[in-house]
């Protein structure tokens, strides 16, 4: 219901305005009736309405005036319509130059005020629709300069921009906020479900963080199958709240947890100076992310934690030269190498005090190795693919503490997948995934599909694919889902949400987030643009 303010100094008048038709029937609801201006103007300064039905003509302060003190000093942005007689016009085209919306004649009638009614109402459903378009520009347009920011690949414009909408204070600290998937029962093969998921999740974060709203974004990765939330953490807010990191951080997570039902986790990148260095706290936190499926299940890490592990390792009980012959195995793809090397290692391990602290150090000593092998291989290999490979099979829960099989099963599978970055990049396959995408871009289409389906292995899939396109699978899917999707917006009169179903989106706020993303304005200003050309 839009919200009506009366204004006028004959109380006959108002009582007749009051019952002269149906307001609820019209949609609106009369919260306020008032004798002059100045009254009406203390009611606004401190209550909202949308609309303001005033006589021009009263003692004290005339509906003109308090027309123009409203629009000067900003007050409301509430719609105006003014009772005026035949003689009063001067005064009216005053009016509308102040920025009344419409004005009806005395005697009024019930038919005249029902057309301005419905014309006040048809504005504010317009501006309602304006202002959600400009949120979801504004929205897109946060996201895409974060990951800029992540990715280390800002302008100072950028920045600036950072620093007006984010609430930015003393330390900083890129954070993954995701779901523990195999404990939440989520299906991570539909990409639509997830996507649905993930925005419970984003709405979550922002409505428990309201002041720190735009501190968050789902947009922060290109990863294929990355449903992650991105929060850019600042020290202050454990500060204001009397508490210290840690503190905030586990109960953030109770709060996200009451709120979308289900567990999630943060992964903490390392504690960075400015917002400049944010690109080094968001890469911290993918490594982060690569080995936390080696451990017991955690709500919260600390990317500090694995570097003082690190140092543990370097000084206490690393097996060094086991696990280098274990990566020489990998890099040689010798089966029989690896697993005799595995056991190896953990024939070293079952001799060392505290034997699941030793095996951790271990492991992440191993991984943090491997993370950067593949790179040292090939230079043009994309690192963070590289470790999201790693993260990726951590996440499946293969990797229990003490157990060397399935240590023996990744290190295989990795040995594996670098034999394959070697070689030549197969046109065959990328022309397979081509036509694939072609045909049946509005299904879920995913990396793990296509590489079963052709007996290759995701990763490396996805590997060759960005070096011939210069994108992931994901984004290029995306792309030319929304490029279908601007073709039917152009050659159909389908409504907005039934083309994004067309194109394979559940989800219409995401549609709309892409297609801002891409195509640079929403869905609906395209139609108008392109039609209207």
């Amino acid at each position: 219901m839009l919200k009506v303010m009366l204004v006028d100094d004959e109380p006959y008048i108002l009582q007749g305005l009051q019952v002269i038709i149906d307001w609820e029937g019209e949609g609106f609801e009369i919260a306020a009736v008032c004798s002059n201006g100045k009254e009406a103007l203390r009611y606004l300064t401190e209550n909202h309405v949308d609309l303001v039905i005033s006589d021009i003509r009263m003692p004290e302060m005339t509906g003109l005036e308090l027309l123009e003190t409203v629009k000067k000093d900003k007050v409301t942005d509430a719609e105006f319509v003014l009772l005026t007689g035949y003689d009063d016009f001067a005064y009216t085209q005053k009016a509308i130059r102040y920025g009344c919306c419409d004005y009806i004649l005395k005697p009024v009638e019930e038919e005249e005020l029902i057309s301005v009614l419905r014309k006040v109402s048809n504005r504010n459903q317009e501006s309602i629709v304006l202002r959600k378009d400009r949120e979801k520009m504004e929205d897109a347009y946060l996201a895409r300069v974060i990951r800029h920011l992540v990715k280390g690949k800002f302008t100072g414009e950028e920045v600036d921009y950072i620093n007006k909408h984010v609430q930015i204070s003393g330390s900083l600290r890129f954070i993954y906020i995701e779901l523990i998937n195999r404990e939440a029962g989520v299906d991570e093969e539909d990409p639509d479900d997830m996507s649905v998921i993930q925005r419970q999740l984003f709405n979550a974060c922002r409505e428990i963080l309201k002041e720190y709203a735009n501190n968050f974004t789902m947009d922060i990765s290109y990863d294929e199958e990355n449903y992650n939330i991105g929060f850019i953490y600042c020290e202050t807010m454990a500060e204001m709240r009397d508490m210290n990191e840690t503190e905030f951080l586990n109960a953030f997570i109770r709060k996200i947890e009451l709120l979308i039902m289900k567990p999630v986790r943060m992964l903490c990148g390392q504690l960075v100076q400015n917002i400049s260095d944010l690109a080094l706290s968001y890469v911290t936190c993918r490594r982060l992310k690569s080995i936390t499926g080696f451990h017991n299940t955690k709500k919260l890490y600390f990317y500090e934690e694995t570097e003082e592990n690190q140092g543990a390792v370097r000084g206490f009980v690393l097996c060094k030269n086991t696990i280098d012959e274990i990566i020489d195995s990998i890099v040689k793809n010798d089966p029989a190498l690896i697993e005799s090397g595995v056991e190896k290692l953990y024939e070293e391990l079952r001799g060392k005090e505290g034997n699941n602290r030793a095996f951790d150090l271990n492991i992440n000593y191993l991984l943090f190795q491997l993370i950067h092998l593949a790179s040292e291989l090939d230079d043009t290999v994309n690192q963070e693919e590289i470790i999201q490979y790693i993260s990726d099979r951590a996440s499946e829960g293969v990797f229990l503490r003490g157990s060397h099989q399935h240590l023996k099963k990744f290190a295989l599978e990795y040995a594996s997948y670098l034999a394959e970055l070697r070689k030549s990049i197969s046109h065959g396959i990328l022309a397979e995934v081509e036509a694939e995408i072609r045909e049946n871009f509005a299904e879920n289409i995913s990396l793990k599909d296509l590489g079963d389906k052709y007996h290759i292995n995701s990763s490396y899939l996805g590997q060759i694919f960005r070096k011939k396109y210069g994108m992931s699978f994901k984004n290029y899917l995306t792309n030319y889902r929304i490029k279908e999707a601007a073709r039917q917006i152009i050659t159909t009169d389908e409504k907005i949400n039934r083309i994004a179903e067309n194109v394979g989106y559940k989800d219409s706020d995401y549609f709309i987030r892409k297609f801002i993303e891409i195509m640079g304005c929403t869905p609906s200003k395209y139609r108008k643009t392109n039609r209207g050309a």
